[in-house]
């Protein structure tokens, strides 16, 4: 008894060899293109001036010392919070835009469609247009082959080195790095790094280009999630354009649409599919298909418009020959605004909690064996760890105290009659510090006392204090 074969999770890879097109959205992908890789090589190199004591670079995530400075925001490692609440609005962006706009983000700003379009570009000016490049794929590998390809690998190559040598720039200080790099005295860790981003960055923006997309982004796949017949997306209007010109119906007598069955959409998509099969996974939404079927269609004196940015929703109020709903309506409905509430009001905490916070901090750690220290003359000691953070960008003296409705007193480990602690700048010191209460005090005999320590610097007037529990005697 014989049985189907079973059908293949992975279709063998077909070139693509996307032909060059001109047009308004062309033209917003090269600015795109311009200034996203113009932030990401040049952000390193820029500077900052935060004091004698800080880094001047003005992006810069210092692994060593758990810091993420970003211009005048300086993110300590115990405030990841606000790197978590920037990934969530990554997060809500990602699903506003795909909501409203579709794949605007895979078809404009990814770093994939980013590198893969610089990559065809080389690959263009080196190798020619779609058609000499499908002539030459198909030719046999003669010397000029040869030539052509290795320069285009080292084209590729170049732009792979400069991609992860501009990443590991970002995680130390740009100038030097790069003469450690050149001298061969950088650490081991960067070699790596680059070694790698190198390679990927080569592979994926060369060789696997629709790959990416198609099998390993899993984005192409929650969209379905994120968009409805609303969504603005890029689409063919059959209505308008069927029947093709070369269609079986056209050929028997059946009235002819506005496609002349060119191929000049499905010849410039970067990952060759054709529009006009109608919504498709693979599909970027990247709008070069619209510059060339608008090319076309003023070619032949019809209408712009035959690919569009357009909404389903729209098809049965087109097909009558009526106005569709205004753009507006489109973008403004109830799950657009309330991912843009969210990511508002995520925003806005943020935001409040950036500048709310105190450029000192103080973390009380009660010392728990033992609860409590009984001192030869009857008093009560606890011993407190109290870790002091100085944010500010100079060298400062903090002041120590505590306020209770009992009566306690406050002593710190190796200073003698002195509540103060110089803190260096943009540091964390730890001080044991110990609280007593002497035999007739109350707060030596009951359980458990609150009280607030409290730091403050004289200079600036910024303070910090955390609430915690003194024990007494019968907290055994």
């Amino acid at each position: 008894m014989s049985q189907d074969p079973a059908p293949a999770l992975y279709a063998a890879q077909e070139p693509v060899f996307p032909r060059k097109v001109k047009g308004f959205f062309r033209t917003f992908k090269w600015w795109i293109m311009a200034v996203t890789l113009g932030i990401y090589y040049l952000t390193p190199w820029l500077r900052w001036d935060r004091g004698p004591n800080l880094p001047d670079q003005a992006v810069l995530i210092d692994m060593a010392n758990r810091r993420f400075y970003f211009f005048w925001i300086e993110i300590w490692s115990h405030e990841f919070y606000f790197v978590a609440g920037l990934l969530i609005m990554a997060g809500l962006g990602l699903f506003l835009f795909t909501s409203a706009l579709g794949r605007v983000w895979c078809g404009y700003t990814c770093p994939q469609t980013v590198w893969t379009d610089l990559f065809i570009l080389v690959e263009r000016w080196i190798e020619g247009d779609r058609n000499a490049r499908v002539r030459l794929w198909k030719g046999k590998w003669t010397l000029n082959k040869w030539r052509l390809r290795l320069t285009k690998w080292t084209g590729w190559l170049v732009i792979a080195v400069a991609t992860g040598g501009a990443w590991v720039f970002y995680f130390a200080d740009a100038p030097t790095l790069l003469s450690n790099l050149i001298n061969f005295t950088a650490h081991p860790a960067a070699y790596i790094t680059i070694a790698i981003l190198t390679a990927t960055t080569f592979v994926f923006g060369g060789f696997m280009r629709e790959q990416v997309c198609i099998y390993m982004c899993p984005w192409p796949r929650i969209q379905a999630a994120m968009m409805d017949p609303d969504t603005i997306t890029v689409a063919y209007r059959d209505w308008r354009g069927e029947d093709r010109k070369n269609s079986e119906a056209v050929k028997a007598g059946a009235p002819q649409g506005d496609c002349i069955d060119c191929m000049a959409c499905a010849n410039v998509c970067p990952v060759g599919i054709d529009i006009r099969d109608g919504q498709q996974m693979e599909c970027i939404t990247c709008a070069l298909c619209i510059d060339a079927c608008d090319d076309v269609m003023a070619k032949i004196g019809k209408p712009r418009g035959l690919i569009d940015y357009l909404a389903l929703s729209d098809e049965e109020a087109e097909r009558a020959g009526a106005q569709p709903k205004p753009i507006w309506k489109h973008v403004l409905r109830p799950r657009t605004l309330f991912y843009t509430a969210l990511w508002a009001a995520i925003g806005a905490g943020l935001v409040f909690a950036l500048f709310i916070r105190s450029d000192i901090e103080l973390t009380v750690s009660p010392e728990r064996n033992p609860t409590y220290v009984l001192q030869s003359d009857g008093s009560i000691r606890n011993i407190y760890d109290v870790r002091l953070r100085n944010k500010l960008g100079d060298d400062r003296r903090f002041h120590l105290n505590l306020t209770s409705n009992e009566i306690l007193r406050i002593e710190l480990e190796g200073k003698d009659h002195v509540l103060w602690i110089d803190v260096p700048a943009d540091t964390t010191v730890l001080q044991r510090v110990y609280i007593t209460a002497r035999p007739q005090d109350p707060a030596a005999s009951i359980e458990s006392t609150a009280l607030r320590i409290w730091v403050e610097d004289l200079e600036s007037g910024a303070s910090a204090s955390q609430s915690t529990i003194f024990n007494g005697r019968k907290s055994q």
